[in-house]
Formats: structure tokens, sequence, C-alpha cells
């Protein structure tokens, strides 16, 4: 039996979860603090809800950086000493990840709406010069309108562009993702809306 299958998860938001700098807001050092504890409740895993660079749109499921920190939570040395201490408790680390969209702050999704209607760079998302009729799960269209005329898909908020799967480049992207986690500690990932 895998470790995952009977694993005792407890989930951390670390915005509200435990100020480590006394900011008011929770961060990554914070939840360090909390380590023992949880050990000591007879967790097994800690999954981290999404910690990224992001505008904070849609409680940082807006990830506009896969492979950082957002400074409001601490830095990539935060991260590895909260899975350095976890790992010595005996406590693996979840890493939470957004495959479906990112934000629109995304470099990848600027440079796609920088180079324009037809261009290589637009392929990685969904660009469509007419929408159709599919909703938001937030309400509204799925699709906003750019300047150039041109709309893309998001099934969630306005502010979260939709990956096309269908183009190799967002699997190897993801794929490059994943490992910069597992390289770094992470025990395994939870897939939000897949």
């Amino acid at each position: 039996m895998s470790w995952w299958e009977n694993a005792v998860v407890y989930q951390i938001y670390p915005r509200s979860f435990a100020d480590g700098n006394g900011d008011g807001e929770g961060d990554l050092a914070g939840a360090r603090t909390r380590l023992p504890y949880l050990a000591d409740l007879g967790v097994d895993a800690l999954w981290l809800s999404p910690f990224y660079p992001s505008p904070m749109k849609d409680s940082g499921y807006d990830v506009a950086d896969y492979c950082d920190v957002d400074p409001r939570f601490g830095t990539l040395g935060d991260f590895d000493a909260l899975v350095a201490e976890a790992t010595e408790l005996g406590l693996r680390v979840i890493v939470d990840i957004v495959p479906n969209h990112c934000s629109t702050e995304h470099p990848l999704f600027q440079t796609a709406l920088a180079a324009g209607p037809g261009s290589p760079e637009r392929e990685l998302f969904f660009f469509r010069d007419e929408p159709n009729n599919w909703p938001s799960y937030f309400g509204g269209s799925a699709w906003t309108q750019v300047a150039d005329g041109q709309y893309y898909l998001h099934l969630f908020d306005s502010s979260q562009p939709d990956w096309n799967w269908r183009h190799p480049a967002v699997a190897q992207l993801f794929e490059d993702i994943l490992r910069f986690w597992l390289d770094r500690g992470a025990a395994g990932f939870r897939i939000d809306v897949v």
C-alpha cells in the first residue's frame, strides 16, 4: 500500500494559517512553527494551498509563476526550510498545482497578448475570433475580449485564462513544474480543476 492511501492529510492555506513575521498575514515561516504540533496530532502530510506569486483574484489559484513563492508568503528558501523540518518530523509536503488555467499576469499569457492573433504564442491558450455560448463557472460568459478583437477562454474568472492542453508545450511546461517541486522535496501534488 502506498503511503498516501491511508495518510492523514492536513490542508494549510498559507495566507491565514500562521503568521511568522508579524505582518498580520500567514506565511510559510508561520506554517513551519506549527509543524511539531501537526506531527503530534498524527498528521502524515501537509497539503499546501497555492503559495505562488499571484494577484490573488481567486485566493492564489490565479498563478502568475508556478516555480516561485509569493513574497507575501516568503521565499523558496522558506519553502525548502519547511520541507526539511517537515521531513525531520516524518511529515510529507503536498503542493497544490493548478493546471487548468493561470493568471492573466503569467508571462506566457502576457506574451500571447502582445504577439497577436494567429501567433504561436496564442496557441498555448484558447483564443478565438468568435466566442461560443459557454458560461463561466463564476458566472457570465467564459470568453473575454482583448484589445485586438479576439476572445480568450476562461472557464473560471476572467483573470484565469485556460491553458490549451492540446499543445505539447503546455504538457512539457507542467512536467517541468512538477519536476521543479519534486526536486525541492515535495512528496506529491493535489491537482486543482483537472
